[in-house]
């Protein structure tokens, strides 16, 4: 129960200043501390950018990589930056900050802290869709498995929703997360089924699995862009709500909020953001389970400063890892995916053992 009112007092802290009493730390402390913590991330994350430009196999200078920049004279070294580079930076830009934010919406939902957006079957769906569209249509092009498999991630996060939402209860964090196993489970036997008996798709899947930026191409950027954008915004639009949700329902719908409606938004939003990420790099891991436990130690459960905390969080640790593949091997790269395992896992296990700082 304590625990339980301290939450409370933090998630509504901010509508709370105009009546706060004596020997009370001020409000605008919290603020200037929690401003100047999102400042300082956004200046790694802008040097974090600069870095996943520069750095490569192919060694290059900061001048060239400069001049590459705003400058096209057709040589390899501006079309390594402007073709590869450039692209798969901005990319793990618009996949991280999805992930990450589709992560503490979940969380959110669920009042799981340790909830992913896997558990709504966006991760499988999106999964049987690729096997699909290389296995039934003989599809190779990078493109045309993004639409793909967001289609799929769509379509089975409807399903879980619409399986969660049956009956009198509605659709309860419980009946949610029960859904999106069975789902996932389901489309995992469609998954093993069809890649037994193709061995190009199974390889395709095997290396989609694993969550890559690499070979990203400039026009995915353009596709991406607006799924994220508009899911990014649909969060913070649903913030105020959601924190009212996680106090309980009952205190919810004391506060006005229309529980039933914030959450099938909050679905379709995490579908959309977690959806595109997830077609667009393959299923990374650990991003959208880590970075929202570490954004509520950092900035406390009040989603109005832990989203914008995710999209810069998120993207450094993203970023970051991809940096980092490309350079740890002798001969050729680690995948993100695999890095932000090896990173993400120890993260995860300390902050499990922080009580505070994993409660919603």
């Amino acid at each position: 129960m304590r625990r339980e009112v301290h939450d409370t007092a933090l998630a509504t802290e901010p509508s709370k200043s105009a009546v706060r009493g004596p020997g009370q730390r001020p409000t605008t402390t919290r603020t200037v501390l929690r401003g100047s913590g999102l400042l300082l991330l956004c200046t790694l994350l802008f040097l974090l950018v600069l870095l996943s430009i520069w750095v490569g196999t192919k060694g290059t200078s900061a001048a060239q990589v400069w001049h590459a920049l705003w400058r096209d004279d057709g040589s390899y070294t501006t079309d390594v930056v402007r073709q590869l580079r450039l692209p798969r930076t901005l990319v793990g830009l618009l996949v991280g900050a999805a992930l990450g934010v589709a992560g503490a919406l979940m969380q959110t939902l669920t009042r799981n802290p340790l909830a992913d957006p896997g558990l709504l079957g966006v991760n499988a769906g999106a999964s049987a869709a690729v096997v699909f569209a290389i296995g039934v249509f003989g599809l190779g092009d990078f493109i045309g498995l993004v639409w793909f498999s967001f289609l799929g991630a769509a379509a089975a996060a409807v399903a879980v929703y619409a399986l969660g939402a049956s009956g009198r209860a509605g659709p309860t964090p419980m009946r949610l997360t029960l859904a999106g196993a069975a789902v996932s489970a389901g489309l995992g036997g469609i998954i093993a089924g069809l890649t037994v008996f193709d061995a190009a798709t199974y390889d395709y899947l095997r290396f989609w699995m694993v969550g890559s930026l690499a070979g990203r191409k400039p026009e995915l950027v353009l596709d991406l862009a607006p799924f994220v954008l508009a899911g990014l915004l649909g969060a913070l639009l649903l913030a105020r709500s959601l924190n009212s949700i996680a106090l309980g329902d009952e205190l919810g719908k004391g506060l006005g909020v229309h529980i039933n409606r914030t959450r099938g938004l909050t679905v379709a939003v995490v579908t959309v953001l977690c959806g595109t990420a997830t077609a667009a790099a393959g299923p990374i891991g650990f991003v959208s389970l880590v970075v929202p436990l570490v954004s509520r130690w950092l900035a406390g459960p009040d989603l109005r400063w832990n989203l914008p905390y995710c999209m810069v969080l998120a993207p450094v640790l993203v970023l970051g890892a991809d940096t980092v593949g490309r350079v740890v091997l002798p001969e050729g790269e680690l995948e993100v995916g695999a890095v932000t395992a090896l990173v993400g896992a120890p993260v995860f296990i300390a902050m499990v053992r922080r009580r505070r700082g994993s409660a919603l």
